[in-house]
């Protein structure tokens, strides 16, 4: 039997992982694809931002299965959680044409690349690529970068970067996994910065790494899909920081914390996104991201924040009987004040 393919899409928070996903799958030209989406939190957003893409297009371009593991880092529970699941997708009857597994913005690519060489599913499939998705305007703005002196600027503006050692080696070690990296957003950076861009993730990523260029998460699917790499047989020069450091150890998130909420509807759209804008600078919070009700709305608001920047948009209208409130999931480093957080949001508009 031949071995079906896999893609692993890994990146830091807001990169536009999903985006990309979304992407590929509305130009797969007729792949039938399986989808694993690995979730930090417990609110599905990005899997909901995928099913939201379109149920028809979705089918009509092939994907079979959207599978969320939502409990956990992907690469902590590879025996408990993503074994049986690829054993669920390889025991179909119709089977898969390509299988793309979206990692967390918190995982390290390293456990997952191994796990493909477990016996259970080590003849059934094969790596075609590892691909990781970075923020060139994160970067360009010295964010999670080896450059020390644009790091030392940022601190002195930007009390987020008191914590960048530990983002920072996550960020290379999904860089030095990487097949592929995809410079993202650079719609949003000035032409001379992205090379500069360029030639920071150069000096990370091992040699012979493609790198490109894209807006929106738009690549060519052709280059993404059929790079029949066989990455589970080529591990050497991929260690992570914990596995050269920590040889045999068990890779933890002990620097990071999550939590989610649901509150009711909201006022309006413009108080609530001013609110969590408010919330994120005095808490320093990574990641925020899901859905929100607004009264007077048939539709859904996504909300997606990365850092100080939040983006918004209405996605779709409710569906008959489905819940009409808001459902957020917040990320931010070890001692983030749940509690303060929670009454702030919960307290709009009482």
């Amino acid at each position: 039997m031949q071995k079906i393919p896999t893609t692993i899409i890994t990146g830091f928070l807001g990169a536009g992982k999903t985006t990309l996903v979304r992407h590929v799958l509305e130009n797969a030209n007729g792949k039938r694809i399986a989808l694993i989406i690995n979730e930090f939190g417990d609110v599905g957003v990005d899997g909901e931002l995928l099913k939201g893409c379109g149920d028809e297009s979705c089918q009509e371009n092939g994907v079979d299965d959207i599978v969320e593991l939502a409990n956990g880092c992907i690469c902590c529970t590879v025996a408990d959680e993503f074994i049986p699941v690829m054993e669920k997708i390889l025991a179909r009857e119709n089977l898969p044409d390509h299988i793309i597994i979206e990692t967390s913005g918190l995982a390290l690519p390293q456990p997952l690349v191994k796990a493909f060489n477990w016996p259970e599913i080590k003849t059934k499939v094969t790596i075609d690529g590892v691909v990781s998705v970075v923020d060139a305007l994160a970067l360009s703005e010295g964010r999670f970068a080896s450059n020390e002196k644009a790091v030392n600027e940022q601190r002195a503006e930007d009390e987020m970067l008191d914590h960048t050692t530990a983002l920072g080696e996550l960020f290379e070690d999904q860089l030095i996994c990487a097949d592929l990296i995809i410079i993202n957003k650079i719609d949003l950076v000035e032409a001379g910065r992205i090379d500069e861009v360029a030639q920071t993730i150069k000096q990370e990523a091992r040699n012979g790494t493609g790198i490109i260029k894209s807006a929106n998460g738009i690549v060519d699917v052709n280059a993404l899909l059929g790079m029949g790499l066989a990455s589970e047989s080529d591990l050497s020069g991929r260690e992570s920081h914990h596995e050269l450091h920590h040889e045999g150890g068990e890779h933890e998130h002990d620097d990071f914390t999550s939590f989610s909420l649901s509150m009711p509807a909201s006022e309006n759209k413009i108080e609530l996104i001013s609110l969590i804008e408010e919330i994120i600078k005095q808490h320093d919070i990574l990641r925020l991201k899901g859905f929100a009700a607004i009264k007077g709305s048939d539709a859904r608001l996504v909300i997606q924040a990365v850092g100080s920047r939040v983006n918004s948009w209405f996605d779709r209208a409710f569906n008959e009987g489905e819940s009409r409130k808001t459902s957020l999931v917040v990320i931010g480093q070890k001692g983030l004040d749940e509690k303060a957080i929670k009454e702030r949001l919960l307290g709009l508009g009482s």
